[in-house]
């Protein structure tokens, strides 16, 4: 599980039994981590972690555009497993990636990345960081859904700006590393 969000933002938490929980920034609607199973390795911040063939590595980045003197850093993580690399954006707010994080993420097969706009980047701007990391798939989070008290955009002027046609999913979505398209990104939009 990845950013586990308190009730308090309207929504009612996934009964999930975790082996890993990350979590990208210390603020309420991301660490909520009261009721996890105690034997979930719990990961806060940067660095390199190898947990049952999965390998993590968290790479510092700012929740803000001022070095983090708003709202404080952020972690994204790289996550690879089965072959798939995925990256979680967490609530990511700078104006662009620098050269050394995005050295680090990579190549990456599925980005989730922050769309909402307020406290994170808006759309534009994750339009222009999807550019700069060219994933396979593109999976927009962190936006205005019904029974969510934070006030963010919602997806529609991503949606436009991107120019692509998504995918929709419901609850899940299943990938594979060889169901992956070769040459166009693929856009997926989970619609709950």
């Amino acid at each position: 599980m990845i950013d586990p969000f308190s009730p308090e933002v309207g929504l009612r938490p996934p009964k999930i039994k975790d082996d890993i929980v990350l979590v990208s920034h210390e603020h309420y609607d991301h660490n909520n981590t009261e009721g996890l199973p105690k034997d979930a390795l719990l990961i806060k911040g940067p660095g390199e972690y190898e947990v049952k063939g999965v390998f993590i590595k968290g790479i510092q980045s700012f929740h803000d555009k001022s070095q983090g003197q708003e709202r404080g850093l952020n972690t994204i993580y790289r996550i690879k497993m089965e072959d798939l690399v995925i990256v979680h954006m967490g609530d990511f707010g700078q104006s662009a990636l620098t050269e050394e994080q995005i050295e680090k993420i990579g190549d990456v097969d599925i980005l989730m990345i922050p769309t909402g706009g307020v406290y994170t980047i808006n759309y534009k701007e994750a339009v222009e960081t999807i550019s700069q990391i060219e994933p396979k798939i593109a999976i927009p989070m962190h936006y205005k859904i019904s029974g969510l008290k934070v006030d963010i955009e919602g997806p529609e002027k991503f949606l436009k700006e991107m120019s692509l046609t998504p995918e929709k999913a419901e609850k899940s979505y299943k990938i594979q590393k060889k169901n992956l398209p070769a040459e166009e990104m693929r856009l997926v939009l989970f619609t709950f």
